[in-house]
């Protein structure tokens, strides 16, 4: 089965980590190969071609620009012809909208891969619903549960995204190299962040509840995560100033972007993401699970779905309940090892890579059995 993706690929986050993963693990499914076409050249189309994996360059599509979207949609056209396609699949509501119409057109099964919550209001989301697909897989329940708002009566499968454990174990030896490089003493208890520079990851909660425990010793902050938009630039600006106003600076890291994320949450002792809005699914956490860190994060959306008494706090997002969780895990050590030593199962039972590509094959046989592969239409068109 030869399976289309279909992204953007102007930025590089949760979405785009999951493809990337979904690449490098698909020998656990030789009989699906995936494909990849995306509009933007970037970090995403890098990655992608290190995973050898074929990549279509459909163009610059910018919605307003009318002769942008025909150019790619005929790009589109062609890859399913030359290639064979046999379901193609939408990553977000932009995709969606502006190429389902070419999908349907060429009798290919339509998948709406759903990456986060909708709400009917964006106009790309209002642009996106006169395309049905023919199936809807989510990330998460939360992220399903939401799926209506766009498709009335439409049901979703929950396929949680894979995650790929660390390759083999860091030596102490990793870890006092990263500190070293950070500037921070082997010693100290390190609590990290690894997302993209959004308001509603919610760093600056995180510094806020840092600022509560400014009197306790022994503890410093890795922020990973580097700004992508203008907008982002701002944000950061504003919590360096945050971090100054708080009294915490000297003791907060602001790390950027890396290419080493699994290095440095196994050279920590504490994640914690303090969301302010829903996260979809979290590959952040799970990575941080994988890592053997307990986690601290808000209880709301796909979190719920991962996080457990048994290897980590979900808190109010509000200052006092972080900062609480947290004095908790800085000053028990026991509790943190505890917590920590039951992480790497809990990852592996939610986002085993193998697991999920061969759930995702499943579901996408008995779609293809449903509607059949229908590309004798593309040689019509």
């Amino acid at each position: 089965m030869r399976t289309l993706h279909i992204v953007a690929g102007r930025l590089y986050g949760g979405v785009e980590s999951q493809l990337v993963t979904r690449a490098k693990f698909r020998s656990s499914c030789p009989e699906m190969e995936p494909e990849f076409a995306l509009c933007f050249d970037g970090l995403l189309r890098e990655r992608l071609l290190e995973q050898m994996v074929p990549v279509h360059m459909l163009g610059v599509v910018r919605a307003r620009n009318p002769l942008q979207v025909i150019r790619a949609r005929r790009r589109l056209y062609q890859v399913l012809r030359d290639r064979n396609i046999d379901v193609v699949a939408f990553e977000m509501p932009w995709a969606l909208a502006l190429f389902g119409p070419v999908a349907r057109s060429a009798g290919v099964p339509l998948v709406f891969w759903m990456h986060g919550p909708a709400t009917g209001r964006h106009w790309v989301e209002r642009w996106a619903k006169f395309t049905r697909p023919d199936l809807a897989i989510c990330n998460s329940k939360f992220t399903a549960s939401t799926l209506p708002t766009l498709y009335p009566g439409m049901g979703a499968v929950v396929i949680t995204y894979p995650v790929a454990p660390p390759q083999s174990h860091p030596l102490r030896e990793d870890r006092l190299a990263v500190r070293r490089e950070l500037e921070t003493p082997p010693d100290a208890i390190v609590i990290a962040q690894v997302c993209r520079m959004e308001p509603w990851k919610g760093h600056r909660l995180h510094l806020e509840a840092l600022s509560r425990l400014r009197d306790l010793p022994g503890w410093i902050c890795w922020i990973v995560g580097g700004a992508q938009r203008r907008d982002e630039l701002r944000y950061e600006a504003e919590l360096r100033a945050a971090a100054r106003s708080f009294g915490i600076a000297d003791r907060v890291r602001f790390v950027g972007e890396r290419q080493d994320v699994s290095r440095l949450l196994h050279a920590a002792d504490i994640y914690c993401q303090p969301n302010t809005g829903p996260e979809p699914f979290g590959i952040a956490v799970v990575e941080a699970l994988h890592a053997g860190l307990p986690v601290v994060t808000s209880a709301m959306g796909g979190a719920l779905e991962i996080i457990d008494p048994e290897v980590g706090f979900l808190t109010e997002p509000s200052p006092d309940a972080v900062a609480a969780a947290l004095k908790q895990l800085i000053e028990d050590g026991r509790m943190r090892a505890g917590l920590g030593a039951a992480g790497p199962a809990r990852a592996r039972q939610l986002a085993d890579p193998d697991v999920q590509i061969l759930r995702l094959k499943q579901v996408l046989d008995e779609l293809v059995a449903r509607h059949g592969r229908g590309l004798a239409a593309v040689a019509a068109l």
